[in-house]
């Protein structure tokens, strides 16, 4: 078995979970834990995911069959390690500069020169006798006034100063938490609350998300569904006989799940509608729901494989949380 980060690049958001989740199942992998991010290219899709690795050839042939995936990248998967995704948009290590402005230039006044003409020596006029000659009276019309010329007008346009360079936009990095094991004192503390009030345990699992670190939520999410559900199957089970996986979600699995929220059983996939816990563009809960699946139907099945992950979350963009149950 090996574990591999799949990374892929996308247009949209919606979807993109459900398909590579399902890509991912179908060639014998499960999905450990995921992380959706906008980023300026597009939309950052990080899974971690674990199967025979005999197998990653074909899950790499799904991939590349997934016509929303802009592109993806398949790596081995090495816990503690902090690894930036393939796609995601790179910051500069200095500011970036814009350029100098163009100074504008000053417009002068035109300085309109007129030439002089010198006026050239005429030569002494010649005294003529003075003649009367008679001749006929001729009638001269004066010409029309004629309006002076208007000199030329002169518009100077001044060189528009360059537009300064945008802001450069600034993509926190993509960062993955290090997971934690679960806050086995904040458990201990609510789980009486939970089999008091049980089913109205939401506002306490709610509580117990907001007391401890988020490197030890799902993790600590996980557990109480584990001692939750073990608690039901103690309470209403604990006398039947082993089943089948189908049986024991059929007859145990649904009529204690349905008691918490709406759900629907397709296949070999729990369908969770509108889960209290997994809000949109919240934080993904389903390990609880994950969990408590365990410690409920674990005692009831004969096989020790039971294995049960998240396919996609509503907190992800999904329209409902999906739990695929194997063993």
């Amino acid at each position: 078995m090996i574990e591999l980060e799949i990374q892929t690049l996308s247009e949209k958001r919606e979807g993109l979970l459900i398909e590579v989740g399902r890509s991912a199942v179908a060639c014998g992998f499960t999905m450990q834990r995921q992380r959706l991010a906008q980023d300026a290219n597009g939309v950052l899709l990080t899974m971690v995911v674990r199967g025979p690795a005999r197998k990653q050839h074909a899950l790499e042939a799904a991939l590349d069959a997934i016509e929303r995936v802009i592109s993806f990248e398949v790596s081995a998967f090495v816990e503690g390690e902090s690894k930036p995704h393939f796609a995601a948009s790179r910051t500069f290590d200095r500011p970036i500069i814009p350029p100098v402005p163009t100074p504008a230039v000053e417009a002068s006044p035109l300085v309109a020169k007129v030439a002089t003409i010198a006026k050239a020596d005429a030569p002494e006029p010649v005294v003529l006798p003075l003649v009367t000659v008679a001749s006929p009276v001729v009638s001269i019309e004066p010409e029309p006034p004629q309006e002076p010329e208007h000199e030329p007008e002169f518009i100077f346009v001044l060189p528009r100063a360059p537009a300064p360079a945008p802001a450069p936009v600034v993509i926190e990095p993509f960062v993955e938490l290090i997971p934690l094991g679960p806050d086995e004192q904040a458990v201990e503390k609510v789980l009486p609350k939970l089999t008091y009030e049980y089913p109205k345990i939401f506002p306490w699992l709610q509580k117990l998300e907001d007391s401890v670190t988020e490197a030890a939520r799902e993790s600590s999410l996980l557990l109480a569904g584990q001692r939750t559900g073990a608690w039901v199957f103690e309470r209403d089970h604990a006398l039947g006989t082993k089943l089948s996986l189908r049986e024991a979600v059929e007859r145990i699995g649904i009529p204690a799940l349905g008691g918490l929220v709406e759900v629907e059983y397709k296949g070999d996939q729990l369908h969770i509608r509108n889960s209290p816990l997994c809000k949109e563009g919240g934080h993904s809960s389903c390990k609880f729901f994950s969990g408590y699946l365990e410690g409920l139907l674990g005692p009831a099945i004969s096989s020790d494989n039971l294995s049960i992950f998240a396919v996609c979350c509503r907190s992800c963009g999904a329209t409902e949380c999906v739990l695929a149950i194997s063993d």
